[in-house]
C-alpha cells in the first residue's frame, strides 16, 4: 500500500534487517540478561592465545593491567564528589571486548563491576552497528537503569571502548553510588516509589561523551533531572578520565607486549579462573544445603518475607535455588533483580570464600540460579526495585550460610569459615538544604560499619566492612560536617551487649546519635530492616544479632542543652531513652525505615550499626574472653551472666574458674531438662501455617506454594494472582481513624 515496503519476498538478512531498525522500544534483552556466565572465545581471541599462550607472560601482563586498574581506582576514589566515591563505594574494571568481566580493582564493590557485562553487551549488540550512534575511540557510554545492569538506579556507570590499530580490543570501566537521581525522596533510594517512575533516572546505556568530549547538551539534561546539578557534572568527569587512564595503561601494556598478549591475557584470565572455581567446587562433598531466612519489612509496612534458598553441589558445579521465595510486591521498591543477586554472590565467592581469586565474573561460569518468574528476586520489567538491597542482602546471607556449611569440613580452606556478616544498611540518608545554601541528597558512610562475622578460631571484628566492600572507608566526620548541616554527637561509639553472641562472638556496631543545624529545610531517612527480626542468623550454635529501632527524642535543642547544661546530656542511646534525662521532651522509637522526614534543630535521631552473627555455643566462650568484653564495656553483668554463665567479682572482675564450670553443667543440664523427644518437638513446634499475625509471604512446607499476605490461602509460586499491592499506610491509618470515629459517633447516637 502507497510507499509501504512489501517484506512478504524479501531475503531473510533484508527482513532481519528491517525488524530490527524498525523496533519500537530496546527493552533489556533477555538473551543478555539471563546469561551470567563467558561469552564464547571469538575468532580474534583464539589467533591472540595460539600466538600467546606462555602463562607466566600472560600473569606478568595481567598484572600490569590490574596495577592500572587500581590505580583508576584510587583516582576515583580520591577525586569523586559523591559521598560514595570518597569512602570507597565505587569500583573500576576491564572487560574483554565481548563484554566480560576480566580484572576488577582490588577495592572497591565487586557487585558493581560484575554487573555493567550486561550493558557493554547491549551496546555491543545494538549500537555497534546503528548509524545512528556507533561505537568509536574516544566515545563513552553511561548507565544506570538496573534492569539494564546495575545494583540499583542510584549507581551509574560510564564504560569506554578500547581500540588498537582500529580494532575494539577491550572496554574501560567506572562506577560510583553516586546517590542523588532525581527520585520521589532524595538520595537516590527512596522507599516510596510505588512505580518504576518514582525511581529518579532511567538511563539505559547510551553515548553520553564522543572524542573524549561530555556532551554538554546531555549532561545539561542529566543535571536538570537531579538535586545535585554539580555532583551529576563532577563525577561524570571523574569516571571519564578513569576510563582514559584504563585506557592508557592498557595501550602502554599493548606497546610493551603487543596486543595479542593483552588480548590472550584478558581471555585466559577468565577461563583460569572458571576452571580453578571448579577445581575447588569438586573438594566440597556433594549434596544439598538448604536455608531460609525473613526480612520484617517493605520499608512502608511490617510483614514477612521468606527468602528461601536450596543450595546443591554436585560434581564441579553450584545450583542456587531461590525458589519459594517471597512473591514480587507490585508498588513496592524492596524487590531485587536476580542480575543483582548474582553480583552479590560473586562478591561472596570473591572475597568471602576465595579472595585469592581474580575478581571477575568467571566465578560464577560455574553456577547455576533458579528463580521464580516473577518473584521478589526475579520481579517484572515494570516492578520497582529502587530498595533491592532489603531483600537481595538476605539472598547474599542465606547463601553464605549454605556455603560455609560446605566449606566446614574441607581439609583445605582458602579463607576462614565465617558466621553470617551483618547486612543491613543502618544508616542515615539525608536531604535538603545545606549551611552552604546548596540542594544536596545522599546517603551517609556509616554504612560501610556493618559488623563482621565470628569465625570458627576467632571473635568478628567491629564496624569492619560492608558485605558488598570488604574494602572500603567510613569516611572524615569532620569532614562530613564541613558539606552537610547536622553533628554526630556520638559517631562510632560502640553499643553495649549489640552483640551476636558465641563461643566467638560477632563484630559489634557503633551507635549514631545526630541533630540537624543550620538549615532552613534538612531532613533524614532510614532504609533498613531488622526492628522485628533479626537481620542474620549466627552459625553452629551461635546467636544472631539484636533487633534495632530508630530512636528519636523530639521537642528538644540539643545545640542549647550543650551550651546552657552540658551536664544533663547522656552519650549512649540506652541511657537516653531510659533516663529521660530532658523535661518536655519527646521519646519514642520506631522501625527502621523512616520515609524523608524534615527535621527541626536540636531534634535527635538514633540507631545503631548491627552486629555480626556469632559462632558456636555462648556456653564455650573463654571466661578470659568475656571479661575482656566487659572491660570494654562491650557486655553488661547482665550478659557476662546470663548468656555466657560466668562467675567473677563485678569490682576486679576476677574470674571464679570452678563456679563458672559449675555454672555451665548446670545451665547444659538445664537444657536437657527442658529437651524432648524429636517428634514430640515437632507436633508442638511446627505449625501447618503461618501465623495470622504478621502478613506472611512466601512459601511454607512447600516451595511450589506461596501465601501473598493470608496465611489461608496458597498460590502456585510465580503464579500470584492477584498480584501483591500493598495499600498506602498513611491511607490504612486514615481508613482506621475513620472507622473508630464512626463508632464513637454510633455509640454517641445510640446513647
Amino acid at each position: 500500500m502507497g510507499n509501504d515496503m512489501d517484506i512478504s519476498n524479501a531475503s531473510p538478512s533484508a527482513a532481519a534487517k528491517f525488524l530490527s531498525e524498525t523496533n519500537l522500544y530496546l527493552a533489556p534483552d533477555p538473551e543478555i540478561m539471563n546469561n551470567h556466565g563467558l561469552e564464547r572465545r571469538t575468532a580474534y581471541e583464539d589467533q591472540c592465545i595460539a600466538k600467546e599462550n606462555d602463562p607466566v607472560r600472560l600473569e606478568i601482563v595481567r598484572e600490569r593491567l590490574l596495577a592500572g586498574v587500581n590505580e583508576s581506582y584510587d583516582m576515583l576514589e580520591n577525586m569523586g564528589a559523591a559521598p560514595g566515591a570518597k569512602w570507597g563505594d565505587c569500583v573500576s574494571a576491564v572487560y574483554t571486548a565481548s563484554g566480560d568481566l576480566s580484572l576488577a580493582s582490588s577495592g572497591g564493590v565487586v557487585i558493581f563491576c560484575n554487573l555493567v557485562q550486561y550493558p557493554i553487551k547491549f551496546i555491543n549488540k545494538y549500537w555497534t552497528g546503528d548509524t545512528s550512534v556507533g561505537v568509536k575511540q574516544g566515545d563513552v557510554f553511561i548507565v544506570n537503569d538496573a534492569r539494564y545492569g546495575q545494583a540499583h538506579n542510584t549507581d551509574q556507570s560510564m564504560m569506554m571502548p578500547v581500540f588498537h590499530d582500529g580494532a575494539l580490543v577491550a572496554w574501560a570501566g567506572a562506577t560510583v553510588h553516586e546517590g542523588e537521581n532525581g527520585a520521589i525522596e532524595p538520595g537516590g533510594m527512596p522507599s516510596l516509589a510505588e512505580q518504576i517512575w518514582d525511581e529518579g533516572l532511567k538511563m539505559s546505556p547510551f553515548k553520553v561523551a564522543e572524542n573524549y568530549q561530555l556532551r554538554r547538551d546531555l549532561v545539561t539534561f542529566l543535571q536538570n533531572s537531579v538535586r545535585e546539578p554539580k555532583l551529576q557534572y563532577s563525577d561524570m568527569k571523574v569516571k571519564m578520565y578513569v576510563c582514559r587512564r584504563i585506557e592508557t595503561r592498557i595501550h602502554e601494556a599493548i606497546a610493551e607486549y603487543g596486543v595479542e598478549a593483552v588480548v590472550a591475557s584478558l581471555r585466559m584470565n577468565l577461563e583460569d579462573t572458571d576452571a580453578e572455581v571448579r577445581r575447588r567446587l569438586q573438594e566440597w562433598p556433594d549434596g544439598t544445603v538448604r536455608h531460609a531466612w525473613w526480612t520484617d519489612g517493605t520499608l512502608r509496612e511490617n510483614v514477612q518475607i521468606k527468602i528461601n534458598l536450596e543450595m546443591t553441589k554436585k560434581g564441579d558445579e553450584l545450583i542456587l535455588d531461590y525458589r519459594g521465595s517471597s512473591p514480587e510486591f507490585t508498588n513496592r521498591s524492596n524487590n531485587s533483580l536476580d542480575v543483582t543477586v548474582k553480583g552479590m554472590l560473586a562478591q561472596l565467592f570473591l572475597t568471602f570464600l576465595w579472595p585469592d581469586i581474580p575478581r571477575n565474573q568467571g566465578v560464577l561460569a560455574p553456577m547455576t540460579f533458579i528463580f521464580d518468574n516473577p518473584s521478589v528476586l526475579k520481579p517484572g520489567f515494570g516492578t520497582p526495585s529502587a530498595q533491592s538491597m532489603m531483600t537481595v542482602f538476605t539472598a547474599w546471607s542465606a547463601a553464605q550460610v549454605a556455603v560455609m556449611k560446605f566449606i566446614y569440613s574441607n581439609p583445605h580452606k582458602y579463607t576462614r569459615v565465617v558466621a553470617p556478616w551483618f547486612n543491613m544498611i543502618n544508616t542515615f540518608l539525608f536531604g535538603g538544604l545545606t549551611q552552604h545554601g546548596e540542594m544536596v541528597g545522599n546517603v551517609c558512610a556509616d554504612i560501610n560499619g556493618m559488623g563482621g562475622g565470628a569465625l570458627a578460631d576467632r571473635d568478628g571484628q567491629h564496624g569492619c566492612a560492608p558485605i558488598f566492600a570488604t574494602m572500603s572507608d567510613l569516611g572524615e566526620q569532620e569532614f562530613i560536617e564541613e558539606e552537610v548541616p547536622f553533628i554526630q554527637i556520638v559517631s562510632k561509639k560502640m553499643m553495649t551487649d549489640n552483640q551476636g553472641f558465641g563461643a566467638h562472638r560477632g563484630g559489634m556496631g557503633y551507635q549514631m546519635i545526630l541533630a540537624m543545624r543550620d538549615s532552613p529545610a534538612f531532613g533524614f531517612m532510614l532504609t533498613a530492616m531488622g526492628a522485628k527480626f533479626p537481620n542474620v542468623p549466627g552459625l553452629f550454635g551461635g546467636y544472631g544479632c539484636p533487633t534495632y529501632p530508630l530512636a528519636r527524642i523530639q521537642n528538644i535543642d540539643v545545640f542549647d542543652i550543650l551550651k546552657t547544661n552540658p551536664g544533663s546530656f547522656r552519650y549512649s542511646i540506652e541511657e537516653l531513652m531510659n533516663e529521660r534525662p530532658f523535661a518536655d521532651a519527646v521519646y519514642s522509637t520506631h522501625p527502621m525505615f523512616l520515609g524523608y522526614t524534615l527535621a527541626q534543630r536540636g531534634e535527635l535521631y538514633m540507631i545503631a550499626q548491627g552486629t555480626g552473627g556469632g559462632f558456636g555455643d555462648p556456653l564455650d566462650r573463654k571466661p578470659e574472653d568475656v571479661m575482656r568484653d566487659m572491660d570494654e564495656k562491650l557486655i553488661s553483668h547482665d550478659v557476662a551472666w546470663r548468656i555466657y554463665r560466668v562467675v567473677y567479682d563485678k569490682t576486679t572482675l576476677r574470674v571464679d574458674s570452678e563456679a563458672t564450670k559449675a555454672a555451665r553443667d548446670e545451665a547444659r543440664r538445664e537444657r536437657i531438662a527442658r529437651s524432648k523427644p524429636y517428634k514430640d518437638f515437632v507436633a508442638d513446634w511446627v505449625k501447618s501455617k503461618p501465623s495470622a499475625k504478621v502478613p506472611y509471604y512466601g512459601s511454607w512446607d512447600d516451595r511450589t506454594m506461596v501465601h501473598a499476605g493470608s496465611p489461608d490461602k496458597l498460590h502456585p509460586a510465580a503464579q500470584v494472582n492477584p498480584p501483591v499491592v500493598m495499600a498506602n499506610p498513611l491511607q490504612v491509618k486514615i481508613d482506621k481513624l475513620q472507622a473508630e470515629l464512626a463508632a464513637l459517633h454510633g455509640a454517641k447516637g445510640r446513647a
